[in-house]
């Protein structure tokens, strides 16, 4: 009989995306791309092998497989090797299961200590379509938590009494330890690196490159996965109701001429944190730096990249002092070169929209502009699976560029904000924050003397 530390119910299983070919003289294992030939196996660990190709199976089933042939090593090897799914089974039902997607970190050696044993800052519980999942940056292994007894145990062995067996919670204890959802005490707060993240920053980083979890392109990139499941958006945004406010369009063959070099450009760009109310920027100069850096070109192009050509980013001037224009907030459309009035400039989420704001300028002032930033997120969901949001903010990154060497060459003042107040620009636009939501902001204006 095979020695197994999990419930006799447990049932083990080939990871997702491996294969096991077996030979008379061996088998390989194939998870490209690691391979690892099995040598020296006798008739009955192949037929235990056989066994895994066919389904998920207990120790006891595969012990029989093997007709009393001793298979302990292999299955530790295969199971510490991270070969094998294992679903830990007691009473009839399933508990939780680890699910590699790497290669794992070798046993602990020593369990921590039940006192100090608590949940890593780092690890997510979530739900998908399948349950509950627990999820850690770092791990090599996702566990899936099937019954929801086990949930009371994450705030730590002595967090509350389980009705599950004794056996089963040190089982579930030690297997957090292993896969690395468990830290001793708090660890995690006395270096640098560590203290340094927290678990959105690290997790979005992790989920949207590529690495141990994603190999291959199946559901990561551009997969186009809501093809024929949902419509995808219209490149151009709904306008608002009003009538639009045309904007004048510069001469582009006298730009080409007249402006400073590229060169010039760049090394001229600096961030303005003082304006000039007395001298506001006008109209006609927010129209051309908007002209300049957002508008929309007859091929459906803008004059930044974007991402598959999604071109999600939309701008909306919250306007508090430009001559020849009332104060607002507007949406710009990028197709008709106009703007269009969305919310009056004393409404309460307006309002808020410019108090974030002072903590950027010098002595708290108010700025003249400040070009909000969102994007229709469906646009680049509707094709990107993982990636969505992190190509949506490297769009806004290459457009502040954009917007600060079209400034910088219009000698107009800018600053870009590291920061916006989301649930304001809802309030304001009433657009569901799903649909579109507000992800940058920059601040333009007439530079102080």
């Amino acid at each position: 009989m095979l020695a197994s530390p999990y419930p006799a119910q447990t049932r083990f299983a080939l990871r997702a995306g491996v294969t096991c070919l077996t030979t008379p003289a061996g088998a390989v294992l194939l998870n490209p791309p690691r391979n690892e030939k099995l040598t020296g196996l006798g008739a009955g660990a192949l037929q235990a092998l056989k066994t895994l190709n066919q389904g998920p199976a207990t120790a006891a089933e595969m012990a029989t497989a093997a007709a009393g042939d001793d298979i302990t090593g292999l299955m530790r090897k295969l199971t510490d090797g991270g070969w094998l799914a294992v679903t830990v089974r007691d009473g009839g039902r399933d508990l939780y299961s680890i699910r590699p997607f790497a290669q794992p970190a070798p046993r602990p050696e020593v369990a921590l200590p039940t006192w100090s044993a608590t949940l890593s800052k780092f690890a997510v519980l979530h739900r998908d379509a399948q349950g509950f999942v627990l999820e850690h940056p770092r791990s090599w292994c996702d566990l899936r938590i099937h019954d929801p007894r086990l949930l009371a145990l994450l705030d730590g062995p002595l967090a509350a009494d389980s009705p599950v067996a004794a056996a089963v919670k040190t089982q579930f204890m030690a297997d957090l330890q292993w896969c690395g959802f468990l830290v001793d005490g708090d660890e995690e707060e006395h270096e640098f690196t560590t203290r340094s993240w927290n678990a959105p920053d690290l997790w979005f980083h992790r989920r949207s490159t590529l690495g141990a979890r994603t190999v291959t392109w199946d559901d990561f990139g551009p997969t186009r996965w809501a093809e024929g499941k949902f419509p995808e958006l219209p490149a151009r945004r709904s306008p608002f109701a009003g009538d639009p406010i045309f904007l004048p369009k510069p001469d582009l063959v006298a730009l080409r001429v007249g402006d400073p070099s590229l060169s010039a450009a760049l090394e001229d760009r600096v961030s303005t944190r003082a304006f000039d109310d007395s001298a506001p920027v006008t109209t006609a100069q927010l129209g051309e730096l908007l002209f300049r850096s957002a508008r929309t070109r007859e091929d459906g192009s803008r004059p930044y990249p974007s991402g598959g050509g999604a071109y999600e980013l939309e701008v909306y001037p919250v306007v508090r002092n430009v001559a020849g224009l009332e104060s607002g907030l507007y949406h710009y459309d990028s197709v008709d070169h106009a703007l269009r009035h969305v919310a009056p400039f004393d409404s309460p989420a307006v309002q808020k929209l410019v108090k974030s704001t002072s903590a950027t300028l010098a002595g708290g002032a108010e700025p003249q502009v400040v070009l909000l930033i969102s994007a229709r997120a469906g646009r680049v969901m509707w094709s990107y699976e993982q990636v969505a949001y992190a190509n949506i903010l490297k769009h806004v990154g290459v457009f502040m560029q954009t917007v600060y060497l079209s400034a910088t060459a219009m000698n107009l003042g800018v600053v870009a904000q590291g920061f916006s107040d989301t649930s304001a620009f809802a309030t304001a636009t009433g657009i569901d924050e799903l649909e579109e939501c507000n992800v940058g902001s920059i601040i333009v204006g007439s530079p102080a003397r």
